[in-house]
């Protein structure tokens, strides 16, 4: 029997889900959480760094995905200076590094998928 299978629900903490899938789907899914991990799969970043690379995400859901991934434990959150303007850096965790595999493997099945049906181009 699969592991996934041994029960007939997952719990995380107060979170219950029918199956591990849901679980890691409930962490990273959604059209921009990983698209964050990716970003930050070299290192830290600034949020500015990141609006910017995400430039057709809005702040607004930027921060919020930041947040959940933060709450996941996924990404770490570093605040420096404590008046105006402080410097916020995020990075991956050593759990959000565990991800990084799964990250490579959706980078090289869209890059396959790129060369056979489109191309990938410098200006918009």
């Amino acid at each position: 029997m699969k592991k996934e299978c041994t029960g007939n629900y997952v719990r995380i903490g107060e979170k219950l889900y029918p199956c591990s899938v849901s679980m890691v789907m409930d962490m990273v899914g959604g059209k921009w959480k990983t698209v964050i991990l990716y970003h930050l799969k070299e290192g830290e970043k600034r949020y500015s760094e990141l609006r910017k690379e995400l430039f057709s995400v809005t702040e607004m859901t930027l921060s919020l995905q930041l947040k959940q991934l933060e709450k996941d434990g996924l990404v770490s959150r570093k605040v420096y200076g404590e008046k105006p303007p402080v410097k916020v850096v995020y990075a991956l965790t050593d759990f959000g590094k565990t991800f990084i595999p799964v990250l490579d493997a959706i980078t090289n099945w869209g890059n396959k998928i790129v060369e056979e049906k489109g191309e990938f181009v410098d200006e918009i």
